[in-house]
């Protein structure tokens, strides 16, 4: 048996940033069921939230499990969960792209404090700007298909 310890950090947005997730009890309700949606499915989710726009994951890598397969299974089964029981008036979509870092074992206890911390976070500063500064902090580069 594999002893496999790697965290990743994913973030995603939904479709055109569209606020979908407008109130709180929208997004607790949401966080909980990707949550135990996961936990379902293999998927070891130590720590979710995030805004009206967009979340923030913190998962425990399987030895099987590849990053990829995982946003395929959260973001495509959330999405169809919260359409076909009408959580919200509208269609409900993520957008395609997404990051996904490296959490080493030190950094932990900051990355749980920043996903938890997404109410105070956004009072000051957008998704866009969080998203500018990720694209800078993880020399990330943006290619054009």
């Amino acid at each position: 048996m594999p002893f496999i310890k790697v965290y990743i950090h994913f973030v995603w947005s939904t479709k055109n940033w569209v606020p979908y997730l407008a109130t709180k009890e929208i997004r607790q309700t949401f966080w909980q069921h990707i949550k135990e949606n996961a936990k379902e499915k293999g998927i070891f989710i130590d720590f979710v939230n995030g805004h009206a726009d967009h979340c923030h994951c913190l998962v425990l890598l399987g030895s099987d499990q590849t990053i990829s397969k995982i946003m395929q299974l959260i973001k495509g089964e959330s999405s169809f969960w919260i359409n076909h029981n009408k959580i919200i008036n509208q269609k409900f979509e993520w957008q395609d792209e997404y990051y996904a870092v490296s959490v080493s074992e030190s950094g932990l206890v900051n990355v749980r404090n920043y996903i938890r911390n997404q109410e105070e976070h956004h009072a000051h500063k957008t998704f866009q700007e969080e998203y500018d500064d990720f694209i800078v902090k993880y020399g990330f580069q943006r290619f054009k298909d």
